[in-house]
């Protein structure tokens, strides 16, 4: 692997101990002298940056703003989150309460050298950042560079919200679309994962590559587009084939296996 994502601490927990004393230097250690040259942490799953709920939403924002400061603290530069959801109370005020949040979170840590990214859902229920325009309002909301805030492009979760990419017409209208609306300079990320379920039916369930509704040819022409090969992509996707009951090792690195069969030497 050349490219990972980590968790800095419980991933369902709000509670984020202080490093060990020497650990970030001995991350930074290893990171230096193995095969990775990108690392992006992924908040925990309970932020909800667009809540009505005062202490909810509060307690969202000061849990990102630690994330960015563990990520500066380890020498990594991105941290990936989901927004979260309006909770019923109507997309433009959850657009408004998030964009908000994202303004202070990013006022607050400006003195570090690291950027958020906003990762694009399936858009189920009230959950924000399933279109393209979501993500694009939250970004003017908080009205900052490409060099503070980004996006995480996750296969997935586009497909479920709607987005064809199934065939390589559907990927080259896709980024197409994203560039129009956000701007590919605002990508950085792309996590990369089939789907269990069909096409715009919002629902977020992970599939092994080229196993779900998605299929190889639409990877194929992902990773080897010219406008997105050199980012790097994560796979997030199941631990174990269970069709043939291998081992859980074997799930990430034939996944890894798969994708890297897909790409070409060269760009097309």
């Amino acid at each position: 692997m050349t490219a990972v994502q980590i968790f800095s601490h419980n991933a369902r927990s709000w509670r984020m101990p202080p490093l060990p004393p020497g650990a970030a230097r001995r991350f930074k250690a290893r990171w230096r002298t193995s095969f990775v040259r990108y690392v992006v942490i992924h908040t925990i799953y309970l932020i909800n940056l667009a809540s009505p709920k005062p202490e909810l939403r509060e307690r969202s924002i000061a849990a990102v703003v630690a994330e960015l400061e563990r990520a500066a603290e380890l020498g990594i530069r991105d941290v990936n989150t989901h927004v979260g959801a309006h909770m019923g109370q109507g997309l433009e005020a959850g657009l408004a309460r998030a964009g908000e949040a994202l303004q202070i979170i990013l006022e607050r840590t400006a003195e570090l050298p690291v950027r958020l990214l906003l990762e694009n859902t399936a858009g189920g229920g009230s959950t924000l950042g399933g279109r393209f325009e979501e993500l694009q309002a939250l970004i003017e909301h908080a009205d900052a560079g490409p060099e503070r805030l980004g996006v995480c492009f996750d296969t997935c979760h586009a497909f479920a919200a709607g987005y064809d990419i199934p065939t390589a017409a559907g990927v080259e209208e896709t980024l197409t679309e994203l560039d129009r609306v956000i701007g590919l300079e605002r990508l950085k990320l792309i996590h990369l994962n089939d789907s269990r379920h069909g096409r715009g039916t919002h629902k977020d369930r992970h599939e092994h590559i080229g196993l779900g509704k998605i299929g190889l040819e639409g990877f194929r022409a992902l990773v080897n587009h010219p406008a997105v090969r050199d980012l790097p992509f994560i796979l997030e996707t199941p631990k174990m084939l269970y069709e043939d009951d291998k081992l859980d090792s074997d799930a990430d690195r034939l996944n890894l296996e798969r994708v890297r069969s897909l790409r070409l030497r060269e760009p097309q």
